[in-house]
């Protein structure tokens, strides 16, 4: 029998089991996904060592207990940077407990005594915080940890009390070698909502490229920093430069070089400046259609540049950088018809449709037309439930301007919907007279 002294360390998501009876499969799987690509970098960053992963909870054993706290902070304050810019249902809440002892090492899991109390003690951790026994207490380094107690406790099946400590929340400093935290009066609740909860204390010692899981440093920066690439033989460009100005997301296709922009030769054509913020132009045999003495360059805005990068991104480790930058500059819209809609085009540049129609369901409650339009458009989608979830937005939302796309819908069916056809399951066509019937036939 094998044995060693480690650290365990339990996770898990506040109210996970209560999230799963109110959400769809898809948001569960997002969630899960979410989670344990914002974890399992943190965890190997400091050492530890994944023994097993069950639905929202990580049992993580490490060989320094200071490295196992350190972890359980930085876990905490990238969910809090994280957590601001998610939506409500996006939200991860998550609470750490760790304890160190000696245990049974056999067929790649842990076993003893010291699993079983490290599991007891998350019971009683809060969501966002790092919760640990004495045994941690006494092991790890104090002038690299802060440290508060929490009680003790009669934890069951546990024989006699075990004491508790947390890390308290920042600002503070830590001096040795007298186990002190000297703390601002009033700190932990005026700290709440300001900055992440341990002031990037442990976050900060690990590198940015790090927090993606299996990802080196070079290889990060070269994805990130160099993404052309040739498609048969025509290179695939980023940018543009033109009379010395840049122009971004611009691309060969069949040899023409063609922006993502939307074209504005009409406006120009028929005489009409084109009002910014306009956004996207076309460049055609080599000619830019923007540059006829206009004098000035129309753009996509960053959170759509973003989104577009995560659409584009050639692996899910530059995925998972790019999802997250595009969901900070999401939030920072004001306009919430335009977030929603912004939040959509995401969800659908991450591949969960259905996710979309709900935000732009909101979006059109907001007034905007872009996500009304976009809802129109998935009408014509290859999947039936996002059609139908499409159709049913449409009616709930009563758009009469739906009206013409929902009766080809009601009449024809979509992909694998032939008229005629008894259909168990999904059934876009009912869907779509559903609809109709909202509106008023």
């Amino acid at each position: 029998m094998k044995t060693a002294n480690l650290a365990i360390v339990f996770t898990d998501i506040k109210g996970f089991t209560e999230r799963t009876s109110r959400q769809t499969l898809e948001e569960n799987q997002r969630l899960l996904k979410a989670h344990n690509d914002l974890l399992t970098p943190l965890f190997k960053a400091f050492g530890g060592r994944i023994i097993k992963s069950i639905g929202d909870a990580f049992l993580v054993t490490f060989e320094s207990p200071t490295q196992a706290v350190l972890a359980g902070m930085a876990i905490q304050d990238r969910l809090w940077h994280y957590n601001r810019t998610a939506l409500d249902s996006e939200r991860l809440d998550v609470r750490v407990a760790i304890n160190v002892g000696e245990v049974r090492l056999e067929s790649h899991d842990v076993f003893g005594e010291p699993v079983n109390i490290a599991a007891r003690v998350e019971s009683l951790a809060e969501a966002g915080e790092v919760f640990f026994t004495e045994a941690v207490y006494l092991a790890m380094n104090k002038a690299e940890v802060p440290s508060l107690e929490v009680g003790s406790f009669e934890l069951k099946g546990i024989p006699g009390k075990i004491r508790v400590f947390r890390v308290p929340r920042a600002p503070y400093r830590v001096e040795t070698p007298a186990p002190v935290v000297h703390m601002v009066p009033g700190a932990e609740s005026a700290i709440a909502n300001e900055q992440p909860p341990f002031g990037n204390l442990a976050l900060s010692r690990i590198p940015e490229s790090s927090l993606v899981p299996g990802t080196d440093l070079a290889a990060t920066a070269a994805a990130l920093g160099s993404r052309a690439a040739s498609v048969g033989g025509h290179v695939m460009a980023r940018t543009l430069t033109v009379g010395g100005q840049l122009v971004e997301r611009t691309r060969t296709v069949g040899g023409q070089l063609v922006d993502r922009t939307r074209t504005v030769i009409q406006s120009v054509q028929a005489g009409k400046r084109p009002t910014p913020p306009a956004p996207r132009m076309l460049v055609v045999g080599g000619a830019l259609a923007l540059v006829l003495g206009i004098g000035f360059v129309l753009s996509d805005s960053a959170a759509e540049n973003a989104i577009e990068d995560v659409a584009d991104a050639s692996s899910p480790k530059e995925k998972l950088v790019l999802v997250e930058k595009a969901r900070r500059l999401i939030a920072e819209e004001k306009d919430e018809g335009e977030k929603g809609w912004l939040f959509g085009q995401l969800d659908e540049a991450l591949d969960a449709p259905n996710a979309a129609v709900d935000r732009y369901r909101s979006a059109v409650k907001a007034g905007n037309g872009h996500a009304k339009r976009r809802l129109i458009k998935l009408l014509e989608h290859s999947e039936c439930r996002v059609r139908a979830n499409a159709a049913e937005a449409l009616g709930d939302l009563k758009v009469e301007s739906a009206r013409g796309e929902l009766e080809d819908l009601a009449e024809d069916g979509g992909p694998g919907e032939e008229p005629g056809m008894p259909l168990i399951g999904c059934n876009s066509r009912k869907a779509a007279k559903r609809a109709l019937d909202r509106l008023g036939r």
